[in-house]
C-alpha cells in the first residue's frame, strides 16, 4: 500500500505557506509604532499606548454571518474583510474603547490562494479605516468540515479605554438628543432573511437590477466603520449604540438607565432604498427589529452640542431621551 500525505487528505501545506507570504504587505500596511516584531511568530505583540491614567483593555469578537454566502456565490471577496473588522471595532467604540489591534480566523474546506488574499486585503483595509493594527491570524484548511471553497470568518478586536469612561449609562439624562449616523447599507445582519426574500420568495438573481445596478453590489456593500467619527467627537458623545441585529429596538436600550426611554420619530429616519423595497414584503415591525433601516450608529448628545456634532459628521436628529420605562418608542 502506497504512503499517503497531508495533501492527499485535502490539506496543502505549501499553499498555506504561500498564502502567508502573499498577505505580508497588506498586513504590514496596518502596523503602527506599537507593533512589536513582524509576521510569523507564535503570537502578535503590541505595546500598550501611553497617556492613560487607568488603562482598561476591551475586547470584541464577531463574524460576518451568511453575508459570506453571497460573497462565495458571486465570487467577490474584497469587501467581507471590511465587514469583519467593522462589526468588531464598532462595538468597541460604544464602550469608549479606541481600537488598537485586530486578529482574524479564516476556516475553509480548501484554501484557494487568490480568494483568501482578497479576504485578507479587505481585513487590512478595514484595519486601516479603523486605525488599528492587524497583528495576527489563523488560517485553517478543514476538508470534511467545509465544502470545497466554502469558508467562515471570525474577528477579534482589542481596544483601550480609560476606566473612568467605561460607564456611559450614568451620563444619560432626559432631554438629550438622539443623533443617527447613517449606515452604508444592510451592514452584516439579517442576511438569512435577505437571502430568503430575494432569492427564494422573489426569485431574483445576483445580477438583477436594483436602483440601476446589480443587486449584489447593494447587498455586498461593506459595513461602515465609525472609528474616526468617534475619535474626532468623543468629547461631545454621552453614549453610542451600534445598530446591529435587533435594530434600533433592541440595541438602543443597552445604553439606557431603567428610568429613561428613547423616543424616535420614524418619519425623520432616512431609510435606505433597500429597506424601503424589503418593507413591501416584510412587516415593518419585523424590519425595525432585524435591520438598521439606514441608521448604523446612534449617538446620544447634549442639546447644546448637537449643531457642532452634526456639522462635524453626517449625523442628523431622530429623537430624544425622555422619562419612562427603559426601551424604544417609535412615534
Amino acid at each position: 500500500m502506497a504512503n499517503i500525505s497531508y495533501k492527499d487528505a485535502g490539506v496543502d501545506i505549501d499553499v498555506g505557506n504561500s498564502f502567508v507570504e502573499a498577505i505580508k504587505s497588506d498586513v504590514k500596511s496596518t502596523f503602527d509604532s506599537n507593533v512589536i516584531g513582524g509576521i510569523g511568530s507564535f503570537a502578535g505583540a503590541y505595546a500598550l499606548p501611553t497617556g492613560y491614567r487607568e488603562p482598561i483593555l476591551l475586547s470584541a469578537t464577531d463574524g460576518v454571518g451568511t453575508k459570506l454566502k453571497l460573497a462565495i456565490d458571486s465570487n467577490r471577496f474584497n469587501t467581507v474583510g471590511i465587514d469583519l473588522v467593522a462589526m468588531c471595532v464598532n462595538d468597541l467604540i460604544c464602550n469608549f474603547g479606541t481600537p488598537i489591534f485586530f486578529l482574524d480566523y479564516y476556516a475553509t474546506g480548501k484554501l484557494i490562494l487568490e480568494n483568501a488574499k482578497e479576504v485578507v486585503a479587505g481585513i487590512a483595509e478595514g484595519c486601516r479605516e479603523a486605525e488599528c493594527a492587524l497583528i495576527g491570524g489563523e488560517t485553517a484548511e478543514m476538508p470534511g468540515m467545509y465544502a470545497n471553497s466554502d469558508f467562515d470568518l471570525a474577528g477579534f478586536a482589542v481596544g483601550i479605554a480609560e476606566k473612568s469612561e467605561l460607564d456611559r449609562i450614568s451620563n444619560i439624562k432626559a432631554g438629550q438628543i438622539l443623533i443617527a449616523l447613517p449606515s452604508s447599507g444592510i451592514h452584516s445582519n439579517g442576511f438569512s432573511l435577505v437571502r430568503k426574500l430575494f432569492f427564494e420568495k422573489l426569485k431574483m438573481s445576483l445580477d438583477s437590477d436594483f436602483n440601476g445596478q446589480p443587486l449584489i453590489d447593494t447587498l455586498l456593500t461593506p459595513t461602515r466603520i465609525y472609528v474616526r467619527e468617534f475619535k474626532a467627537n468623543r468629547d461631545k458623545i454621552k453614549a453610542l449604540s451600534h445598530i446591529t441585529g435587533g435594530g434600533l429596538i433592541e440595541n438602543l436600550p443597552r445604553v439606557l438607565p431603567d428610568n429613561l426611554k428613547a423616543v424616535i420619530k420614524q418619519d425623520t429616519i432616512r431609510v435606505l432604498p433597500i429597506f424601503e423595497f424589503m418593507s413591501r414584503y416584510i412587516d415593518r415591525s419585523e424590519m425595525y427589529r432585524t435591520f438598521n433601516m439606514g441608521v448604523g450608529m446612534v449617538a446620544i448628545i447634549d442639546s447644546e452640542d448637537v449643531d457642532s456634532f452634526c456639522r462635524a459628521t453626517d449625523g442628523y436628529i431622530i429623537g430624544s431621551i425622555e422619562k419612562g420605562e427603559k426601551g424604544v418608542e417609535l412615534i
